[in-house]
């Protein structure tokens, strides 16, 4: 069996790619991905501005565009190649229905990152998005940030799909976790039907090593042990979330559970397994989102059986690593920095693909 499908087959855990493009999408190599096992998509501004700075494919689309503001021809060209990449994978999300706690084949279209402090601006642009993609498998992405959570429990009422991104921390996660069912509650008493509301929450990984690392000593068994300790610690708090008698009631009605979803799952240090952040975080009713070279890694060199989630003893271990962090090393001040440098990242690669479309735009050829 092809080692991605044994992912979701064996051991319940979707394997999503961190990618889309436009070439993708016409030369059938997303089609080809889903034929190897990849069940959902995720997209960020970082990966839409490598595409659109990388690729002809979108020269033509832009040169056709009425709209002379670049943020309008991204919107629409962002909503097309997300539209035409839940048709790829609408087979996986149709097959998916009755299968067990979720539905898979999702593609997820993020908000601006401008807005991610704005509650309210957040809410009318999921709004807007949904409709204008008009597919059920699609997956709004709001980060997870204070105006994240008020907005992300309000679209959520609204019954619409919401990919939660940027989780750095556990408590965060479990404010994820809250506005998440108090969302499907608002769903339940608006009449929605709570079979159709799909939600991830994406808990960034390998990001976590990477900046706690430096703060060890050179010396300590810690390194790069940290990330996947939360991991375990967050699958743990899902676990006890989705057992509470609020959960119940809503999985009773027929809701979906909202999967944790791994994300940051590269290894950026090369002293590392180059799938460090996959193979040992495989469980049930998860996914992992990867890019281009740890999907094709995973694929052809993944071992899920040596998950270190799926056995209780091994998780309850790796998560009390989190007890032997360094007093002077605050988890807290780490996490917060990261959330605030993935907004930041964001937005900054979200200004760098609209200069990228305005000298599209500009250039002497159109």
């Amino acid at each position: 069996m092809n080692t991605l499908i044994r992912y979701s087959e064996e051991f319940g855990q979707s394997p999503w790619v961190d990618n889309i493009r436009r070439d993708w999408l016409d030369d059938g190599t997303l089609a080809a991905l889903v034929e190897t096992g990849v069940r959902g998509v995720t997209s960020n501004p970082s990966i839409f501005a490598k595409a659109f700075a990388t690729s002809s494919a979108y020269d033509a689309a832009v040169a056709e565009m009425g709209s002379k503001d670049p943020e309008v021809i991204f919107e629409a060209l962002a909503v097309r190649d997300v539209r035409d990449a839940c048709d790829v994978l609408e087979g996986v999300y149709t097959s998916s229905e009755g299968r067990g706690r979720y539905r898979d084949g999702f593609v997820s279209l993020e908000v601006s990152p401008r807005l991610a402090h704005d509650s309210a601006a957040t809410v009318e642009a999921a709004t807007r998005l949904f409709a204008e993609v008009a597919r059920p498998n699609v997956m709004i992405k709001i980060p997870a940030t204070r105006a994240g959570l008020v907005a992300i429990r309000d679209v959520l009422g609204r019954g619409i799909n919401v990919n939660v991104t940027l989780i750095f921390s556990l408590e965060r996660y479990s404010e994820v976790l809250e506005a998440w069912t108090a969302g499907l509650e608002e769903a339940a008493s608006a009449g929605h039907d709570l079979r159709t509301i799909a939600s991830v929450a994406s808990f960034f990984v390998s990001r976590v090593d990477t900046a706690i690392d430096p703060l060890l000593d050179e010396t300590s068994p810690l390194r790069g042990q940290l990330a996947v300790a939360q991991v375990a610690a967050a699958y743990e708090i899902y676990q006890e979330w989705v057992a509470t008698p609020r959960v119940a009631a809503l999985l009773d009605a027929g809701a979906q559970v909202q999967r944790p979803l791994w994300a940051s799952t590269s290894t950026k240090n090369p002293a590392y397994e180059e799938l460090l952040y996959v193979d040992s975080l495989v469980a049930p009713e998860t996914v992992n989102t990867m890019p281009d070279a740890t999907l094709n890694q995973a694929a052809h060199h993944g071992h899920p059986e040596t998950s270190r989630l799926l056995d209780p003893v091994t998780r309850a271990k790796t998560a009390g690593l989190l007890n032997e962090i360094p007093a002077a090393v605050s988890l807290a001040e780490v996490t917060q920095r990261l959330e605030d440098e993935g907004v930041a990242s964001f937005t900054a690669a979200y200004d760098e693909l609209l200069d990228t479309i305005s000298a599209k735009l500009n250039s002497p050829t159109r």
